[in-house]
């Protein structure tokens, strides 16, 4: 007749420890199953493998307090081999756990399967620690216990995961409640699968322990009070660690999201002026037509051209033209009324539309106060020294009819150009006689394409270097185009690119600029300079892809030239129009071999996961941005801000139009890789660039140019003096 059954008696304090343990096991293993969702693989793969441990030893551990727990009147032990193999059980089933919780969605297939094998996996740590107590007698087990026990640890796991689930679905404050809510329970569940487990166990009266001499007593505590003490300092470690990383991504992000805010913002302002652009301007004058046909009132549009604009920036510098126009558009927003629209149109084109105002007197009296205003004096400063500067101006006035907005500034700009043909400092109003010079324009692109079924005749590039950002070497240079007209003399890019554009000419004046960049490679490579040319695409040649990458290969073959000597810019406004298609041809660019770059950033709106995808290896700050590093916080944040996301997306930042030696330092300051402008050197002839390049390598100091000199090489078509 077997002997009496023990009635099993707990330490309440120790079962309340033991809930308390399997509770937190619970909050962790909520806590975890959120990292382990990371798209990062290797980073998923650390945190489900670390997981598991953390969370294993959290329910061993609640498991082996619940023994401790049972008082029994002869001394324990535990079988240190069974022991060891209930924690790899615990372990096991954490992973199950973690990495079903990993799973985008949970159907109920998952459910089930996921249920019944952490279910078994939990019965499997449970009973095998149980079998570590060696007990002759031998444990008699109530199998219907053993049943419902088995039973709690699959609702358990059951629920475990729907929990995981639902707690995607909260925000991040009710997650956390939510999670800490979802923990007391889960702990509930497993305490309750552990002690019915533990009521299963039939032990006789008359038992003795047959392991008692091995892991038991003290040291059955010490190593279960360290495996606790261990979950909780790796728990504590990854929170301290991923609240620290959280914090530097929300610091990246809103960085990243401030200078697109910025950048959206400057999508629709000159940089330089803070006025309105072209962009703006034509929406300002489409509402405005409108209104006028609703309200019957009328519109006018003055464009304002100063007058030997380019002189001032040949003979003071790029910094001081910038200062000039600053100056002409604070003097023309102090007259316009506040319901006025003032913009400019690039270079030293300004525009004001007028509401309401159609009569030629009082029109004539505006256009009479801005060149008043224009001609007061103003101080330019050129270095220690301030030059007095008085300017004037062309001022072309159009009345809208029936004609849209467009027609509108081409009738205004007519009117520009024929004041300035009659000597400038004037104004005039738009006569249809005035389109006249549309025929220059047209035998201009007549020339032009003579020119290029010429060979290119009078076309040149010239070369302007680039220095690196941390040193004073000279990395590379700039190629800025020229053509030199057999009868008007040079011609200004600011005329020759517009005229291509218009009339159809700027692709083949693209293809000219490719096969010249990829001819004077090779030639100054026979010289023994090692060259690479980047080359500026025009909207309509990333529009002809096929024509495009055709032009590239032959242009490289007929050189005998490595696609890597050859790099290709698109300026931020272009690559943006449409992002899908450009990203479409880059991509081809890049698997040619070319280098690509995004010029003029900061001017457009560029789309941040467009720009991430795009596959570029450089940015280049417009200049814009760079005149006011000295003065303006603004321009400094902006232009950091752009800096660290170059940085941040592994790409290469170089700042063009550099002129004092302080804005240099800003941009050294701020690890801008690359600075170009007229503090370094003006554009030069390609012989010329060659004599200082020989003459560089032979040691002449004063030119400041290194033995690695032309690693880059831009040649670019350009509005650029």
């Amino acid at each position: 007749m077997p002997a009496a059954e023990l009635a099993l008696r707990f330490d309440p304090g120790v079962v309340v420890l033991s809930y308390l343990t399997a509770a937190f096991a619970s909050y962790v293993a909520l806590d975890l199953a959120q990292r382990v969702r990371t798209p990062d693989v290797q980073s998923a793969t650390v945190w489900w493998f670390a997981g598991s441990l953390s969370m294993g030893s959290g329910i061993w551990a609640m498991h082996f307090i619940g023994m401790l727990a049972l008082k029994l009147p002869f001394a324990t032990g535990y079988d240190q081999a069974i022991t060891a193999l209930s924690w790899l059980a615990a372990v096991a089933v954490s992973a199950i756990a973690l990495r079903v919780a990993a799973l985008d969605r949970l159907t109920v297939k998952r459910l089930t399967l996921g249920a019944v094998s952490m279910g078994a996996g939990i019965c499997g740590m449970h009973y095998t620690g149980m079998a570590a107590l060696v007990l002759a007698p031998g444990i008699r087990w109530h199998w219907g216990l053993v049943a419902a026990s088995a039973g709690v640890a699959t609702g358990a796991a059951a629920a475990a995961l729907v929990i995981f689930f639902w707690l995607r679905r909260l925000s991040a404050a009710q997650a956390r409640w939510g999670q800490l809510a979802a923990a007391l329970v889960m702990g509930a569940a497993v305490a309750g699968m552990h002690y019915t487990g533990m009521a299963a166990a039939g032990i006789a009266e008359n038992s003795l322990c047959l392991s008692a001499n091995e892991l038991g007593g003290n040291n059955l505590a010490t190593l279960v009070a360290g495996a606790t003490l261990a979950l909780l300092l790796l728990t504590l470690f990854t929170s301290l660690l991923d609240a620290r990383l959280r914090r530097r991504a929300t610091r990246l992000q809103q960085s990243l999201q401030e200078a697109n805010t910025e950048l959206a913002e400057q999508a629709l302002r000159d940089p330089l002026t803070g006025l309105s652009n072209r962009q703006l301007l034509d929406d300002r004058i489409s509402h405005a037509i409108a209104r006028g046909r609703r309200d019957n009132t009328g519109l006018a549009l003055l464009m304002l051209n100063l007058d030997g604009f380019k002189p001032v920036n040949e003979a003071f510098g790029h910094g001081a033209g910038d200062a000039v126009l600053r100056e002409v558009a604070g003097r023309m927003r102090a007259l316009a009324r506040s319901h006025d629209t003032l913009a400019r149109l690039g270079a030293d084109e300004f525009v004001l539309l007028l509401e309401g105002e159609a009569g030629e007197a009082h029109l004539a009296q505006v256009a009479q106060r801005l060149l008043d205003a224009l001609a007061e004096p103003m101080a330019i400063v050129t270095g220690d020294a301030s030059q007095p500067l008085r300017l004037s101006a062309s001022i072309g006035i159009a009345l809208h009819s029936d004609s849209p907005g467009r027609t509108l500034i081409t009738q205004a700009d007519s009117a520009t150009q024929a004041v300035k043909r009659s000597g400038g400092n004037g104004f005039a109003f738009f006569e249809v006689h005035m389109q006249d010079g549309v025929r220059d324009q047209l035998e201009l692109a007549r020339d032009l394409r003579a020119a290029l079924e010429a060979g290119g005749a009078g076309l040149a590039l010239h070369y302007q270097p680039k220095v690196a950002g941390d040193t004073a070497r000279v990395l590379g240079v700039e190629a800025l185009l020229r053509w030199q007209h057999p009868r008007r003399g040079a011609v200004s890019p600011g005329v020759l690119i517009p005229v291509a554009e218009r009339f159809g000419i700027i692709t083949a004046l693209g293809d000219w600029v490719i096969d010249e960049a990829c001819r004077q490679i090779a030639d100054w490579r026979d010289q023994g300079l090692k060259l690479r040319v980047a080359i500026n695409l025009s909207v309509q040649q990333l529009r002809q892809p096929e024509a495009l990458l055709l032009r590239l290969e032959q242009a490289l073959a007929r050189h005998h030239l490595d696609a890597t000597q050859l790099s290709c810019e698109i300026t931020e406004s272009v690559a943006m129009a449409d992002a899908a298609a450009t990203e479409r041809v880059l991509q081809r660019l890049g698997e040619l071999g070319v280098s690509l770059s995004i010029d003029d950033f900061g001017t457009g709106y560029s789309s941040l996961a467009y720009l991430r995808r795009l596959p570029v290896s450089q940015l280049k700050i417009d200049r814009s941005f760079i005149q006011d590093l000295e003065t303006s916080a603004d321009a400094r944040a902006i232009v950091n801000a752009v800096i660290e996301l170059a940085h941040a997306l592994g790409l290469e930042v170089v700042a063009e139009g550099v002129e004092t030696e302080g804005q240099a330092d800003v941009l050294r300051a701020k690890r801008c890789d690359k600075l170009q402008g007229f503090l370094f050197a003006r554009p030069m002839p390609a012989q010329e660039l060659a004599r200082w390049a020989m003459q560089s390598q032979s040691g002449d100091a004063k030119l400041g140019f290194s033995d690695s000199i032309f690693a880059d090489v831009d040649a670019l078509t350009k509005v650029r003096p």
